[in-house]
């Protein structure tokens, strides 16, 4: 205990360690010369001690201590240790030995050398190394601790468990009560992982939703900013296109009114040479002259003021603005009437071809997703719902609901796609189909033929089904993102995704 307050002596009230090339101020207190140098530095004009608060009128003097110095040398730990000693010998004065036992009854921690010597009563009780001995004995008694009380749930000593508050009560030895506990903890820890578990799985399938739901964010902002891409460009035809309209318009009506300008101005010279003959034969004293001059006849002027006031404004022409109006709405109402918000927030139908219902010419690959035409009929098993030629359908009907999917095409040959009626026997019933015939784009249900305008070689469509709606429309996802078509009816079936092809290269059901 002698050695652990020597060291508390010994300790720089600044960095609070043992000294280092300890110093004196003359009001006689000491520092680490770095430390107080430190310190002085920050001081200006005004010196003082860090202790004592003394005031010097310069700078003060710095006396070494020699005989500080020694003795701290022997409370330094060696090099390469500070810091790494932890819980240190007692007894060990001139540097610090890492502890190996502490004893709770002398309240002293014992390196390997002072262990040997120490005493080996059972009262001395060894423990681990500690710094907190105080809590291995008795508050009240100064005694240690050798009992677990359950009722009061404290550890005693023997003077509580005889004379003390605990008398009577059930006591256990520390060692019972220990692994008493230990195997409370034990059922505990089983819990807390279990739940812990649980809680990690939760958090996995959370990561794992959150990952999608940024997927489906990302896949459908990716469709949004390409509609409004296809938007503004078709917006900004919408708008060259009425531009063009009301200039057609403005020149027709200006020629036209610049026309009725030059005849006036016309008319005007005129009457300006006629007013000025007048004024001469006015300013004439023969008045035979005057009479007779055949200018100045009575009816004179009347057809020309008779031809300035029956021109009218409303007779110049003026622009037809109920034609724009309606040719602007018309036209923005084409651009806008097909926007589907359902296409954006709808996943694709993971569509899958039925194998039963291909053509004996049609291929399909081993995921059932692709069709693409072979030129030798394949021997597959006799289905009453086969079709004879280049046709499959899907696996998957549709009597309700709103569906989405897409279709990749090839670049080269005629195909087909969309929804049907079914028909025993491999007979094609009602259906509503998007072609590429010879480089065009055609929207068929049954005689009813609609010659689009679209990129014959884009690759990519989507359509969207509303079942009670009775609308099937069908967008080109390539560059530019475009509504095509739309079919309307009165679905009373169940409708299959409908696919067709007619050279060896495929159609594909993307989803």
């Amino acid at each position: 205990m002698a050695s652990a307050d020597l060291r508390d002596e010994l300790r720089c009230s600044i960095c609070l360690n043992i000294y280092t090339d300890p110093v004196t101020l003359s009001c006689g207190h000491n520092f680490c010369l770095k430390c107080i140098d430190r310190v002085l530095d920050t001081q200006w004009r005004s010196y003082s001690c860090p202790d004592c608060r003394q005031m010097f009128d310069h700078r003060p003097t710095l006396y070494k201590n020699i005989t500080l110095r020694s003795i701290a040398k022997h409370f330094q730990p060696p090099p390469g240790k500070k810091g790494k000693a932890g819980v240190v010998c007692t007894y060990c004065l001139h540097c610090p030995v890492p502890a190996v036992k502490s004893c709770v009854l002398c309240e002293a921690s014992l390196c390997e050398r002072h262990l040997k010597v120490h005493n080996k009563a059972p009262e001395h009780v060894l423990i681990k190394p500690t710094t907190s001995l105080q809590n291995r004995k008795c508050s009240t008694h100064k005694k240690i601790l050798e009992y677990y009380c359950p009722k009061d749930e404290v550890c005693i000593c023997v003077y509580c468990r005889v004379d003390g508050d605990h008398n009577g009560h059930r006591v256990q030895s520390l060692d019972e009560a220990s692994e008493e506990k230990k195997a409370k903890l034990t059922k505990v820890l089983e819990t807390l992982t279990s739940k812990k578990k649980e809680s990690e799985t939760k958090i996995q399938n959370l990561q794992k939703h959150l990952k999608k739901q940024k997927g489906k964010a990302a896949k459908i902002k990716d469709k949004f900013n390409a509609l409004l891409k296809d938007l503004r460009k078709q917006l900004e035809d919408v708008e060259r296109r009425v531009l063009n309209e009301i200039s057609g318009q403005e020149k027709q009506v200006s020629v036209f009114i610049l026309d009725q300008i030059q005849q006036l101005e016309i008319k005007k010279n005129h009457l300006s040479k006629k007013i000025g003959e007048i004024e001469e034969l006015r300013k004439m004293t023969d008045t035979i002259t005057v009479l007779q001059d055949p200018k100045c006849q009575n009816n004179w002027g009347q057809e020309d003021d008779e031809d300035l006031c029956n021109q009218k404004v409303e007779d110049t022409g003026d622009l037809d603005e109920d034609l724009i109006k309606k040719s602007i709405h018309q036209q923005v109402s084409d651009v806008t009437s097909h926007v589907n918000p359902w296409l954006f927030l709808l996943d694709p139908v993971d569509l899958s071809m039925d194998v039963n219902m291909a053509a004996n010419n049609i291929c399909l690959s081993e995921d059932w997703k692709t069709a693409s035409l072979i030129y030798e009929d394949q021997e597959g098993p006799d289905c009453p719902g086969r079709f004879p030629e280049n046709e499959v359908l899907s696996t998957q009907s549709f009597s309700s609901g709103q569906h989405y999917w897409e279709v990749d095409t090839s670049n080269l040959g005629n195909w087909r796609f969309g929804v049907i009626y079914p028909y025993p026997n491999g007979v094609c019933g009602a259906s509503w189909t998007l072609r590429r015939n010879y480089n065009r784009c055609l929207a068929i249900h049954e005689s009813n033929v609609v010659h689009l305008t679209c990129n014959v070689w884009c690759k990519k469509f989507g359509v969207y089904l509303d079942y009670e709606a009775g609308q099937l429309s069908i967008y080109q996802l390539g560059d530019p993102f475009r509504h095509l078509h739309t079919f309307t009816a009165t679905f009373t079936e169940p409708l299959y995704a409908f696919f067709w092809s007619d050279s060896a290269d495929w159609i594909k059901s993307k989803s």
